[in-house]
């Protein structure tokens, strides 16, 4: 499987994303997707691309999202990565999470963005912090309240893990950065 260089795809990206927060987003989801990687022995690579890619259409082309992506900004890329990035929008595109790249990607998107938040609340943002807090703050639906507390139960679902220990690792991979 070829992929284009980390480079060509941050380029992509900045083409198409301007907002620094959705830019952040999208580095924290491919190093949450590299090191999940690692750990279960796939292909970093890919998993890097496609977390970095997965909301590439989703400043400019809101209301097409992610199909507009999948459709005409992503041809270079694996097949495996366009599933992946449709199964991480189910309700635009009928495609639901199945193989393991593309539950790693759902159960990362939405949590990451949430921990991101939680970490701006922090004087010491990552270092320090507990999956308790992230599971306090997830109970308060006026934190972060676009955030979907249903998709980030069900991506613990669909990877066979508890909170505790996706918030943990999760927590790691955000600290070593």
């Amino acid at each position: 499987m070829s992929l284009p260089s980390k480079e060509k795809s941050t380029e992509l990206l900045k083409k198409y994303i301007k907002d620094e927060s959705l830019i952040n987003h999208s580095e924290m989801v491919a190093l949450a997707m590299q090191e999940y990687a690692k750990l279960l022995g796939e292909n970093e690579e890919l998993w890097y691309h496609t977390g970095l890619l997965h909301d590439l259409d989703w400043e400019m082309f809101p209301n097409e999202h992610p199909n507009k992506a999948l459709k005409d900004l992503l041809g270079d890329y694996p097949q495996e990565m366009h599933n992946a990035i449709a199964a991480h929008a189910p309700n635009r595109t009928s495609k639901s999470p199945q193989t393991t790249l593309e539950r790693y990607l759902f159960a990362c998107d939405e949590i990451c963005g949430f921990m991101n938040a939680v970490s701006i609340l922090r004087p010491t943002g990552f270092e320090g912090m507990k999956p308790k807090s992230i599971n306090k703050k997830l109970k308060t639906k006026a934190f972060a309240a676009n955030v979907s507390r249903e998709d980030i139960a069900q991506g613990l679902e669909l990877i066979g893990k508890s909170a505790d220990e996706h918030f943990s690792f999760l927590i790691e991979v955000f600290n070593s950065k």
